[in-house]
């Protein structure tokens, strides 16, 4: 089983895909990751030599920043936001969406579940 970056790559997909299994790659990513290793990216993942590995570690560690380092940049990065109270860090530390979606109808995913709000009962006479 091929491992790489801490994550367990599956065997039975081809290396293009298996490597997006890993925070911080895609598509293009991983083919780009291949291309410097010097591995053809339709080759599964179950039939890569142990030099092949090596090398596409080796492309990975020194190119690119992936899993616990680049989770760890993002979240300086959004709390960076949110200390020096920008547009973005608020909406932020409020729970809202930051990229101009409105919010009246939708963004459920960042509101949650609805909260609501019973109307005032009328005074009798």
């Amino acid at each position: 089983m091929a491992r790489i970056a801490g994550i367990d790559l599956p065997k039975n997909k081809r290396g293009e895909i298996g490597l997006t299994y890993i925070y911080g790659i895609g598509r293009s990513r991983a083919r780009k990751i291949l291309e410097l290793a010097g591995v053809d990216y339709n080759i599964k993942v179950q039939d890569w030599n142990d030099d092949q590995l090596a090398s596409i570690r080796g492309a990975l560690n020194e190119n690119f920043k992936v899993e616990g380092a680049l989770r760890s940049e993002v979240q300086l990065n959004i709390k960076r936001l949110m200390d020096i109270g920008c547009y973005r860090g608020i909406r932020h530390r409020v729970g809202l969406p930051l990229r101009g979606q409105r919010t009246k109808n939708n963004s459920r995913t960042r509101k949650g579940k609805r909260k609501t709000v019973a109307n005032k009962k009328k005074a009798t006479k």
